[in-house]
């Protein structure tokens, strides 16, 4: 069984994962990202708590990319929290870790400063101030 608990944080939005994202369960993240920021004019980074996640298949890194990539559009921050080591070993293998904000808890990650662009924007500056 899977389940996405949404909590509103002074610092920002956490969604604590619980159970196995896969193929089967990916729905239900993807309906807490549309109730959560379809229509949100928030700039406040997303903290996505990993601690309770049992495991994760190619559809829920799919469905973590799409996250980003849909808080980036909205000049937003995607914070993962507390990632299981064999998702964190598939993050190195394909590359996301340099991608994704990983961090070792949710308070870490939310305490984690105010920048609240997604880490593309970021990168993007950073390389137009070494051209």
């Amino acid at each position: 069984m899977f389940t996405v608990d949404v909590r509103q944080h002074a610092l920002g939005v956490l969604f604590v994962l619980c159970g196995e994202l896969d193929f089967d369960s990916v729905v239900q993240l993807h309906e807490a990202a549309d109730e959560e920021l379809d229509g949100s004019k928030g700039t406040l980074p997303v903290v996505v708590d990993c601690a309770a996640l049992t495991f994760c298949d190619s559809s829920g890194i799919s469905a973590l990319l799409r996250l980003y990539q849909r808080l980036s559009a909205q000049q937003r921050a995607l914070r993962l929290a507390a990632v299981p080591a064999s998702v964190s070993r598939l993050f190195t293998l394909t590359g996301l870790d340099q991608l994704f904000s990983v961090h070792m808890d949710a308070a870490e990650a939310l305490a984690a400063g105010s920048d609240t662009r997604g880490v593309v924007a970021a990168v993007q500056q950073n390389e137009e101030r070494s051209a």
